[in-house]
C-alpha cells in the first residue's frame, strides 16, 4: 500500500522526484543508518591489522580517528557523484556508496604489523586501482560474459570466508590482545558483549518493523555499547578523553600518508576492481528493477562504474579506503518504494558533515572491540550468505561443479595455510616474490582467476552433446 503523503506511485518510481522534506530527511538519514557501521568498520580493521593502538592515549589515536573520519566523508562524496552526477560520472540513481569489504583481504596483508609506514603502499594501490576501476566503465558491458554467477558467487563467498575469522577475533578481545597473549582474550565477559549485539540485532531484524529493522546492526551495537558501560568494559572517562582530544572541525589532508608504488598493491586493487564493478552492475539493476520496475540502461551502468572508480581514486588521495555501491541500501529502496535520488543526496550530505567533524569519529572509536565484533560477525556472515545466494542461480552441471571445486580448493586452501602460519615459519608460498605471496595469501584472487580461466577454457558438455546430436542427425540424412 502506497503512503500517499510521500507522493503518487508514479512519482515514487521517478529518480528525479523529491518527497516532502519532512519525509525526505528521515528517509535520507535511514539510508545512512543502514550502512553506517559497515562503512567505518574496514578502516578500524585495517588499523588493527597495522598494529595501531586503540586507546585514547595511544600515539596512533589521531591516525585511527582520521581514517574513520575519511571513511564517512568520502562515502558521502562518492554517493553525491552517483546521485547528483558530474558529466558522465554517476548513474543519476539513489545509489549509496561506502567503504568496500571486498578489498580487505588485499589490504590486511599489505599493512600487517607495519603501523603507519604500511599505509603509503596501501593508498598508492587505492589511487591507481581507482583509476583502473573508472576505466572499466568504458567497456564494462563487454567483460560481463567472463563473470557469470559461478565466478561472482564464488568470489563473494570467498570474501566472506576470508573475513569471518576477523569477527571471531574481535568478539574474543581483538587482534592486539591475542598477539600479546592477554588472559582476558576469549573471556566470557568479552563474548557476552558480542552476543548481546548478535541477539539484539537478530531480534530487531525479524521482530521489528520500519527503521528499527533496517538499522538493526547499528541498534545492536548501541545495545552492546550500553552493556559494556554497565559491565565496566568502558568508562565514561575514556569516552570524555576521546571526545576532548578530537577537534570540532577538520579538513582532509591530501597524501597524508604519502604515496608508494607497490606492484602487489596495484595488481591486487586492480583485480578486485573487476569484482567491485560487477557488484555495482548488480546493484544498479536491483535498484531499477526494485524501485522503477525496469532494466538499467547502459548509460546508468556506465555512469555508476565511473563513479565507483572516481570515488575510490579521490578517497585514496585523502587517506580513505576504496568505495563501492552498498547492496543493503538496494534492499532498502525496494522496501520503502522510494526511488528518489534526492533522498539519498540528503543522506550523502549528512555523511559529509559527519566526516568533517572528528568528534563523531572519536565516539565511534570508543566502541569496544568486542562489541564491534558482534556486529562484524553478523555482517560478514551476510557476505557469505549473499555469495551462496548468487551461486543458487548456477546450473550445477558436472563441469561447473569441477570449476567451483578446483577454484575453492586452491583459494580457501591457500588462505587457511598461509595466513595461519606463525611469523617466520615456512608456508606454501614462501619461495614466491613478495607481491605474488601477498596476492596468493588472500585466496580470493587465485580462486577468482582459476574460476574465470576454467570457465572460459573448459568445454560445456551440454553444448558438445547438442553439437553431436545435430551432426548425427545430418549424417543420418545423407
Amino acid at each position: 500500500m502506497t503512503d500517499t503523503s510521500l507522493g503518487t506511485p508514479a512519482q515514487l518510481r521517478d529518480p528525479n522526484y523529491t518527497p516532502p522534506l519532512g519525509k525526505a530527511i528521515p528517509l535520507g538519514i535511514q539510508h545512512v543508518l543502514a550502512m553506517f557501521v559497515s562503512n567505518v568498520t574496514p578502516a578500524i580493521i585495517v588499523a588493527g591489522a597495522a598494529g595501531f593502538g586503540f586507546g585514547s592515549n595511544s600515539p596512533d589515536f589521531p591516525q585511527l580517528l582520521y581514517m574513520i573520519q575519511m571513511s564517512m566523508l568520502f562515502a558521502g562524496v562518492a554517493t553525491l557523484l552517483q546521485t547528483v552526477t558530474l558529466g558522465p560520472v554517476g548513474a543519476g540513481l539513489p545509489i549509496v556508496q561506502g567503504t568496500s569489504f571486498a578489498f580487505l583481504p588485499i589490504m590486511i596483508p599489505l599493512v600487517a604489523g607495519k603501523g603507519v609506514d604500511g599505509l603509503a603502499a596501501l593508498f598508492g594501490g587505492v589511487i591507481i586501482g581507482g583509476l583502473f576501476h573508472a576505466m572499466l566503465g568504458f567497456f564494462i558491458g563487454r567483460i560481463r560474459f567472463a563473470l557469470p554467477p559461478l565466478v561472482t558467487g564464488l568470489v563473494v563467498t570467498m570474501i566472506g570466508l576470508a573475513l569471518v575469522k576477523v569477527g571471531i577475533e574481535y568478539a574474543a578481545g581483538g587482534v592486539p590482545a591475542k598477539a600479546r597473549d592477554l588472559p582476558e582474550y576469549g573471556s566470557l565477559l568479552n563474548w557476552s558483549a558480542a552476543l548481546v549485539v548478535v541477539f539484539v540485532t537478530l531480534g530487531l531484524k525479524f521482530f521489528a518493523r520500519g527503521m528499527l529493522s533496517v538499522s538493526a546492526v547499528l541498534v545492536g551495537i548501541l545495545a552492546g555499547y550500553v552493556y559494556a558501560l554497565a559491565m565496566g568494559m568502558l568508562s565514561f572517562d575514556a569516552i570524555a578523553t576521546s571526545w576532548s582530544r578530537a577537534a570540532t572541525f577538520a579538513l582532509p589532508q591530501p597524501f597524508k600518508y604519502g604515496f608508494e608504488f607497490s606492484f602487489a598493491a596495484v595488481i591486487g586493487f586492480c583485480l578486485m576492481a573487476f569484482v567491485s564493478a560487477v557488484e555495482t552492475v548488480g546493484d544498479v539493476s536491483g535498484i531499477t528493477k526494485g524501485g522503477a520496475g525496469r532494466e538499467a540502461s547502459d548509460d546508468e551502468i556506465r555512469g555508476a562504474t565511473f563513479a565507483d572508480g572516481v570515488g575510490s581514486f579521490v578517497a585514496g588521495i585523502f587517506g580513505a579506503m576504496p568505495n563501492t555501491s552498498f547492496s543493503q541500501n538496494v534492499g532498502l529502496i525496494a522496501m520503502t518504494g522510494v526511488m528518489s535520488r534526492h533522498v539519498v543526496t540528503i543522506g550523502a550530505i549528512f555523511l559529509i558533515l559527519c566526516g568533517l567533524i572528528p568528534k563523531v569519529g572519536a565516539v565511534v572509536r570508543t566502541v569496544p572491540i568486542e562489541v564491534l565484533g558482534g556486529g562484524v560477525i553478523v555482517m560478514f556472515g551476510m557476505v557469505v550468505a549473499a555469495g551462496v545466494s548468487m551461486l543458487s542461480d548456477v546450473d550445477w552441471t558436472r563441469r561447473n561443479m569441477v570449476i567451483f571445486a578446483v577454484a575453492l580448493s586452491f583459494g580457501l586452501g591457500l588462505q587457511l595455510e598461509v595466513l595461519n602460519v606463525a611469523p617466520g615459519a615456512p608456508n606454501a608460498l614462501q619461495h614466491l616474490p613478495d607481491f605474488l605471496r601477498i596476492l596468493g595469501a588472500s585466496g580470493i584472487l587465485p580462486a577468482a582467476l582459476i574460476a574465470i580461466v576454467l570457465n572460459l577454457v573448459l568445454p560445456d558438455p551440454l553444448s558438445e552433446a547438442a553439437t553431436e546430436e545435430v551432426s548425427g542427425g545430418l549424417s543420418g540424412h545423407r
